[in-house]
This record gives structure tokens, C-alpha cells and sequence, in this order.
């Protein structure tokens, strides 16, 4: 229907509750909680015993003893079931588990402090039209490790020769970004701000220019960090820079606490270099991201109500999901193009 002629996209994702309750699904920490909890109650339980032993015999103190042994046999009980948890949990590539539904996860969401058990939404829009080109259901809370993946099926969805892609910063990973380099998708996203240099009120790695010719850093005080050797990091060739002058910087304290002020450089990093060169050339980028992508997700969870999955598993889940993809692409391009060319295109 020539409705996706533009080969770009907006990339992002988004948590969807499952049919499993946060009391149900446990990690280390939470599992560490609730049996501290376990032994405070046992503890306060033992104490009102040794409290009533201490007391004259009547026919209440014998119902109060009663309960209290009642309660601990059931603490007893509840440690037990716990430590059978606990044993799946420690056996699990991941050390979770979800009771009600086993492929759901513990998800940090953008509140503070909060989380969500489900599944992890991602999605791949048009930016003329906003329909979803393709999308994909992943337990994996962190968007990380997702965007060649969406780019390079929204690519081969589209048919294109050459794809741009949009994502917000959460999506930031450098083998991801090369990859997308690589499969001929220009990215554009913002890098995230780590530096701890920075947050200390020093100067950050943005803070040095790179000069390719001479390949040097020219530092905020002019001087040029040479290269000195190669070195390999969680799989990435960095190469190293410093200068021998830092000892007689008058700025020294503003750039380092060290001898010397280093500075890595990724053997790819002009590909970075030229992701934020597109970012500062269109900084409204982020505001159409954020305009195209959040759309369809405000849409879909107003339609699934304030409410969860109705399936369990993951492959169950992607299909309920694809189901409602379904919906809003056709709701969508009702409103589009009107429902009449859409049921001429449909029987053509």
C-alpha cells in the first residue's frame, strides 16, 4: 500500500507485566529477604515461649503455647519450601525463577526503586507512519544487547538496501552499534553519561580531541597523549594514550589523580565518534524517537488495560503479543488510509 516506502525506524523498548505475581519470583536478594524475615518471626516466636514458660499455668497460656508451636511448624514448612526454591533458583543460568509463569523475569522499570515481573517488549517504528515494522519478546531486562538485532529485522522486513535507526541511550553498547556499521544501518543515539572523572567535577573523555592525522589526544592543557601499546578488554582491542608532562600541569588536579592521565581508544571508536557527530547534527532526533516508538506502547497497554499477558511462556506470550500487534497495525492504517482501500488492498 506504499505505506512503508521510508526505510527508517525508531527503536525501543518496554516491560509488560506477566501472569506471574513479584511474591512468586525469586532472585538472590529477594530470596535473602524472605529468609531474614523467616528467622525474625521464629526469633519473636521463641521469645513469647520462653515468656510464657516463665508464667503461672492456666487454660489461656496453654492456647497462646499452642498457637506459637502452630506458628513455627508453619515457619519450619516455609523454610523448607524455600530452600527447595532457593536450590532452582541457584541452578538456573540466571539464578531466578518465576513460580506461575517460568519464562517471566524480575524487570527494573524507569521508577525508582521499582520493578515489574514479565516480559521485555521490543519494537521497531516507522517514523512516517508509526507502524510497527517488527517486534520481539524477550525476558531479558536490558535493552543493551538488542538494537542490531531489531535494526537488522526491521531491515530485512522493509527489503532496504540501507536503514536509519533511532534508540535512546539505554540501547548504547559498542559491538552493537559496529554491527549496525557493518549491516549498512546508520544509527543515531545518545551516549550515556558513566564518566566518573566527570561526576567528580574532573575532566572527562569528551574533554580530550582526537587528531587522526598525528594520531594523538590534545588534553585541555594542549599537550598531545601518544600512543603507547594495545590491549585487549572484554573483548574489544583498545590502545592506549598518555604524555609524560602531566607532573608539571598546572590543571593536573582538575584531569587526574594519578601520575598520569590515560586514555583508551577503541579500534572502532570512529564509528562512535560518527554516531554522535549525527546525534549533535540533528538533535531532534531523540524528540521523534520519543514521539514514534512510545506511541504504539502507550496504545497497546491502554487497549490491554491495566492488567497483564493472559498466556504463560515465552513462546505463548510472543504470540499473544503478535496478536495485538496485529490490532494496532490494522487500527492504525484504518486511520490512515480509511477502512475502504484498506479491505481493496486486503482482497487484492
Amino acid at each position: 500500500m506504499g505505506l512503508l516506502t521510508l526505510a527508517s525506524v525508531a527503536i525501543d523498548g518496554s516491560k509488560f507485566k506477566a501472569v506471574n505475581n513479584r511474591d512468586k519470583n525469586f532472585t538472590r536478594a529477594k530470596m535473602e529477604r524472605r529468609l531474614a524475615q523467616v528467622d525474625e518471626s521464629v526469633a519473636r516466636y521463641l521469645s513469647q515461649l520462653d515468656t510464657a514458660d516463665l508464667q503461672e499455668p492456666s487454660e489461656a497460656l496453654a492456647v497462646k503455647t499452642a498457637h506459637l508451636k502452630d506458628k513455627l511448624a508453619k515457619l519450619a514448612s516455609e523454610v523448607e519450601r524455600l530452600k527447595a526454591i532457593e536450590k532452582e533458583m541457584l541452578a538456573s543460568p540466571d539464578q531466578q525463577v518465576s513460580l506461575t509463569d517460568p519464562d517471566s523475569r524480575s524487570m527494573a522499570t524507569s521508577g525508582r526503586g521499582s520493578g515489574v515481573v514479565g516480559y521485555n517488549v521490543q519494537v521497531a517504528v516507522d517514523t512516517k507512519h508509526h507502524l510497527i515494522v517488527t517486534h520481539e519478546v524477550t525476558n531479558t531486562g536490558s535493552d543493551r544487547s538488542q538494537l542490531a538485532t531489531m535494526a537488522s529485522q526491521a531491515k530485512d522486513v522493509l527489503g532496504a538496501d540501507h536503514l536509519d535507526a533511532v534508540a535512546d541511550r539505554g540501547y548504547y553498547n559498542s559491538p552493537e552499534i559496529l554491527a549496525c556499521e557493518q549491516a549498512d544501518i546508520t544509527v543515531t543515539l545518545p551516549k550515556p553519561m558513566t564518566s566518573g572523572a566527570k561526576s567528580d567535577g574532573r575532566f572527562g573523555k569528551q574533554d580530550f580531541v582526537y587528531l587522526p592525522p598525528e594520531d594523538v589526544y590534545r588534553c585541555p592543557a594542549g599537550e598531545k597523549l601518544t600512543y603507547r601499546y594495545t590491549s585487549e578488554e572484554d573483548g574489544k582491542a583498545l590502545r592506549r594514550y598518555w604524555t609524560t608532562a602531566c607532573s608539571n600541569c598546572p590543571i593536573k588536579a582538575r584531569c587526574t589523580t594519578a601520575p598520569q592521565r590515560r586514555i583508551a581508544r577503541w579500534e572502532h571508536e570512529h564509528v562512535l565518534e560518527a554516531v554522535q557527530q549525527r546525534l549533535d547534527n540533528n538533535p531532534q532526533a531523540m524528540r521523534m524517537r520519543r514521539e514514534t516508538a512510545e506511541h504504539p506502547f502507550g496504545t497497546l497497554k491502554m487497549r490491554m488495560g491495566a492488567t497483564h499477558f493472559l498466556m504463560k511462556t515465552l513462546p505463548r506470550v510472543a504470540t499473544e503479543m503478535a496478536l495485538h500487534v496485529l490490532a494496532y497495525n490494522l487500527t492504525r492504517v484504518m486511520n490512515i488510509v480509511g477502512i475502504q482501500p484498506l479491505m481493496a488492498a486486503m482482497r487484492a
